[in-house]
């Protein structure tokens, strides 16, 4: 008896030791796999659930099988993290720094992107980031201005431009996507879209040690910025680089007209003036072609203070120069790209990486939000996303249900942008002097402008009624008090001119899909059937 006690002991302890084996195995592999899935990094808020995470990677693992990859953390990618999080999608979102961004773009929210913003339940991200609301425009040429409101009255007192630092809202934004249980934020460089048989099924990247991993879902999203290195899978991109932004901070600097962004119409082209806090004031100094003045020799600073400062308001002289002799002056390439997507199975492309427009009239975070709705209205009732054949066919529809926003906004930063630019061609030049003489009209000349530039009319035929009604005024006043042979042909160049600068923009956005959405079959794509 007392021997078999003891064996019955003895297989108690084996039993038990054996199984005390397992648990630390597996709590040593759930340690594992948390190291690879990541931790906390700065300006990104720990999880609260007291899971384990290891060195700067990102937020903690979200549990079970990803949903939806998104590569890029900026205003776009966090945007959509958030929203498809808040819809229940489980997100793994991989950026690759996670540190606040500092940028000289991206810092100007127009109205109609707000109330994007408002739609998706983001707007609290604009607070507490000393963001500056912003009422319309003030135009500034040869000495004269005239202002031009956003038409808001029939909005909530909210609603508004919001202008801020880049860094702060888009940390904003990925804190509120974080936030989220089902978002997992991670930091790394991806590095390829993982393919099979034409099917994306997830992402390779490469994490701040060197590691090489790989993340896998039905869906890969990339919206990974204007530098993006995997966009040429996804669509064929036609980058122009019309221009380079110079850029600048004036501080404790009183703009002529208090929230309002100011446009000067100089030469050779444009400068921007819109406050990013309550105590500094974004420049941007247009500088034409890719090549500009070297910072480094000084030259960038004599071009500043001799051909640029000479054209600014009076009120803010001092203050620029001030900021030129700082010697804080950064600059960035202008990008404009059509979006010309190659519909792939598994993985979809959205914000810069897919498509850009001049900043000057700072729609691209409107599109971007607007882009975003669009998507979670299509995705809203698939209940997985596994069948990526019916779902990559299903999704062409969100190509053609974004144009209105999208194209409109796209046609008039570039159409303005050529506008504005001075030019020895005296139609040109005509027509820069009739677009400032028909904003300064007021009444239906100016709020029908800005209403489509603020992202609050999304229409373009709207657009291009405006831009002619500007070509037609521009005509009439050569023909006062009379008409001559010279004046005719300079009005008929006008014509041709308006025609040259904006049928090509809408020709690269797609007539169809810009005017006849609804003539294109993707149009009434319904979603795919019961197996989703």
């Amino acid at each position: 008896m007392a021997a078999a006690a003891d064996v019955g002991q003895l297989a108690g302890a084996a039993a038990a030791t054996l199984l005390a084996a397992v648990l630390v195995a597996a709590a040593l592999g759930r340690q594992r796999q948390r190291r690879r899935r990541g931790a906390p990094v700065e300006g990104i808020p720990a999880p609260d659930d007291g899971c384990a995470v290891a060195d700067g990677a990102g937020s903690a693992a979200v549990d079970g099988p990803t949903d939806v990859i998104i590569v890029g953390a900026g205003v776009a990618g966090s945007a959509l993290a958030y929203t498809l999080g808040k819809d229940g999608r489980r997100v793994h979102v991989i950026e690759r720094d996670l540190t606040e961004p500092d940028r000289i773009v991206g810092e100007l929210l127009q109205p109609g992107g707000y109330l994007k913003l408002m739609e998706l339940g983001l707007q609290d991200c604009v607070d507490e980031i000393d963001a500056q609301r912003v009422l319309g425009y003030a135009l500034f040429k040869d000495g004269k201005n005239t202002k031009l409101s956003y038409p808001l009255e029939k909005f909530h007192s909210d609603v508004a431009g919001r202008s801020f630092h880049n860094g702060r809202f888009i940390q904003r934004m990925r804190e509120k996507a974080a936030s989220l249980p089902n978002v997992q934020l991670e930091q790394g460089t991806v590095t390829s879209l993982l393919e099979e048989n034409g099917t994306v099924k997830g992402v390779q990247y490469k994490i701040k040690s060197g590691e090489e991993l790989k993340a896998y879902a039905p869906l890969t999203i990339v919206c990974d910025g204007c530098f993006s290195n995997l966009r040429r899978a996804l669509c064929s991109p036609k980058v122009e680089v019309p221009s380079c932004f110079v850029g600048l901070v004036l501080e404790n600097c009183e703009l002529p007209h208090a929230n309002h962004g100011h446009v000067i119409l100089a030469n050779p082209s444009p400068i921007l003036f819109y406050p990013i806090s309550s105590t500094e004031v974004r420049c941007l100094v247009d500088v034409p072609g890719q090549k500009v003045p070297s910072i480094a020799s000084g030259e960038m600073a004599n071009y500043l203070k001799t051909v640029v400062a000479p054209q600014i308001p009076p009120q803010i002289y001092d203050s620029f120069i001030a900021a030129i002799d700082k010697g804080s002056i950064r600059t960035m390439p202008n990008r404009s790209m059509p979006a010309a997507p190659h519909p792939t199975p598994g993985a979809l492309l959205m914000g810069d990486a897919f498509n850009m427009r001049h900043p000057l009239t700072g729609g691209g975070m409107t599109v971007a939000l607007s882009d975003i709705v669009v998507l979670r209205n299509l995705l809203k009732p698939l209940r997985n996303l596994h069948d990526a054949s019916a779902l990559c066919k299903y999704l062409e529809s969100f190509y053609t249900l974004r144009k209105p926003v999208a194209s409109t906004i796209n046609t008039l930063a570039g159409a303005l942008y050529k506008v504005f630019s001075s030019s020895p061609d005296k139609a040109r030049d005509e027509m820069r002097q009739a677009c400032f003489d028909y904003l300064s009209l007021g009444g239906v000349c100016s709020n029908g402008p800005i209403a489509l530039l603020s992202g609050l009319n999304p229409r373009p035929l709207s657009l291009v009624a405006h831009f002619f009604a500007v070509a037609i005024f521009g005509v009439g006043r050569l023909m006062l008090p009379l008409p001559s042979p010279k004046r005719m042909w300079t009005g008929a160049r006008l014509i041709s001119g308006a025609c040259g600068i904006i049928f090509p923009i809408i020709k690269a956005e797609g007539v169809r899909q810009m005017f006849f959405p609804a003539t294109v079959p993707a149009y009434y794509r319904a979603p795919p059937e019961a197996e989703f």
